[in-house]
């Protein structure tokens, strides 16, 4: 999950999608230095992590950002961070001898 998050196409890909909705491979790869091909690489990346979903219009694909599973990383990635700050909180007051 990390790793998908952490290329910067691929987040700016889900900025684009949470900022504006819901869009098309092309539509994206418009608003990207990277060609539609890239642009359908990362969404799958995405999209195997549930960041992303896509559903099939005509001969159109649309995909949309999952915020759902967004929400889900953020609250995670806090627990995380409450994990080492308390940690790290620890080690300190051993390292001062006050723990």
């Amino acid at each position: 999950m990390l790793a998908a998050l952490a290329d910067p196409t691929r987040w700016h890909v889900l900025q684009l999608l949470a900022e504006q909705g819901e869009q098309t491979a092309t539509r994206l790869a418009g608003s990207l230095p990277v060609s539609r091909p890239a642009v359908i690489k990362h969404l799958i990346t995405l999209q195997q992590h549930e960041l992303v979903s896509s559903r099939r219009l005509g001969r159109e694909v649309l995909y949309s950002a999952n915020p759902s599973r967004l929400i889900e990383t953020a609250q995670w990635m806090s627990a995380v961070a409450t994990t080492w700050q308390a940690s790290l909180l620890r080690l300190k007051a051993l390292a001062e001898g006050t723990g």
